[in-house]
């Protein structure tokens, strides 16, 4: 399987995870709200700090963004590319969220597609402080209880990155199971979360947000990315018993890679490996019961 040189030397832990509790919600972004503060809004009327995102259409403006690039230092093996901040309102088709925080303060880590204003369409990575709602727009979100996403510096990638942390539980309503999840550079993507599953008695789970990277990208239908460097959004994820009787995640993802490609279908199971990280909530549909 590919792999990517990191900085820092591995961490023995590959998965970072901590156990809650979730519910998923809808709610509406409100035209005029900067895109962190609309999010933060959204989960704290459920009584939620933080948890992920995803949803189709919506509207930017004012807009800024990066894409993956190559790093110019060597300080890190894929970097981010100067901030893009296009005219005019740029239409989303979709994208993905972790709501978190850094620094004490709400934070959030965002990968998605649109287009904008002049035709062109594009992704990569929203900025928090440079985004702003322009039209209300609906989104799908599943906050997590007993859990939190937290930035922090990681020797492994020299990047400040979203981890799930233990938070002190709310009393605040929830209907499943589920896990905060980061998975570290250099495992497969649905390799790794099948192992997790299978580990812990889970035979049925749903992956709710899921922001991340891979190593270029390995489709189903036998599509390949080349370039290395990619900013990627989990469209749908499930995990489930196949025909065979093992556990088996079908991930549909959003990507665009550092040379401006753009990538969209179901990833194959056993060749996609993650470059940065990736992030997500793991709701627990079914388990082995437990004696």
């Amino acid at each position: 399987m590919r792999s990517i040189v990191q900085p820092g030397p591995p961490v023995r832990e590959r998965i970072q995870w901590v156990e809650g509790r979730g519910r998923a919600f809808s709610f509406t972004l409100q035209a005029g709200v900067p895109l962190l503060e609309g999010a933060r809004r959204g989960f704290a009327a459920e009584g939620f700090a933080g948890g992920v995102m995803r949803w189709t259409g919506g509207a930017f403006g004012p807009f800024g963004y990066v894409m993956p690039a190559l790093s110019k230092t060597g300080e890190n093996a894929a970097f981010y590319s100067d901030i893009f901040r296009p005219a005019g309102v740029a239409r989303l088709k979709m994208a993905t969220m972790t709501l978190g925080a850094r620094d004490g303060a709400p934070f959030f880590h965002c990968h998605g597609l649109w287009t904008e204003a002049d035709g062109r369409s594009n992704g990569g990575h929203v900025l928090p402080e440079e985004t702003v709602v322009a039209e209300p727009f609906a989104v799908d979100a599943f906050g997590i209880d007993g859990a939190a996403f937290t930035a922090a510096p990681d020797p492994e990638t020299n990047f400040k990155l979203f981890g799930p942390v233990a938070h002190p539980a709310a009393a605040v309503e929830t209907t499943s199971r589920a896990f905060a999840l980061r998975l570290r550079p250099n495992q497969d993507f649905a390799g790794a979360l099948e192992t997790f599953c299978r580990e812990r008695g889970i035979i049925s789970a749903k992956l709710h947000g899921g922001v991340g990277s891979t190593i270029g990208a390995r489709f189903a239908d036998g599509r390949i990315v080349g370039p290395f460097a990619t900013e990627l959004a989990v469209t749908s994820g499930v995990i489930a018993t196949g025909a065979g009787g093992a556990l088996e995640a079908e991930l549909d993802i959003a990507l665009v890679d550092y040379l401006g490609g753009i990538a969209e279908g179901r990833l194959t199971r056993g060749d996609n490996p993650v470059l940065m990280t990736m992030e997500l909530v793991l709701e627990v549909l079914a388990e082995v019961a437990r004696p």
